[in-house]
């Protein structure tokens, strides 16, 4: 479910909230669904239980996640967190457009590349 990089130089509780922010976007955890308990996924990946909970916290500042009280953690419904996400994606979107715009690379070559992505992959 979640691999930890020891070699990447990100705090954990960022790698661990970073990996749960995919496996909701992706579908992987459906809204409602319980994440494990702070303790248990804490025991899995073999990290200090407040790393679990540091993580959680961020993500249900984000809105991915919610907490009821003495049941745990669960996945938001997406539309309460698709905009931030979406907005997100957007803002790196343009970053990434107006570096490839210092670059030197032209619109044909970004187009192509749209095309691609959206045909089905990166490597077709």
């Amino acid at each position: 479910m979640i691999l930890i990089d020891y070699r990447d130089k990100r705090p954990l509780y960022e790698q661990v909230g970073e990996k749960l922010i995919g496996l909701i976007v992706n579908g992987a955890l459906s809204p409602d669904e319980k994440l494990p308990s702070v303790r248990n996924l804490a025991m899995d990946l073999s990290v200090n239980p407040n790393t679990i909970q540091r993580a959680y916290s961020q993500l249900e500042q984000e809105g991915y996640i919610y907490t009821v009280s003495g049941r745990g953690n669960f996945v938001s419904n997406p539309d309460s967190w698709r905009k931030d996400h979406m907005s997100a994606a957007l803002s790196a979107l343009e970053e990434a457009l107006t570096g490839a715009y210092e670059a030197g690379i032209d619109k044909d070559q970004v187009l192509s590349a749209l095309e691609k992505i959206y045909k089905g992959g990166r490597n077709k």
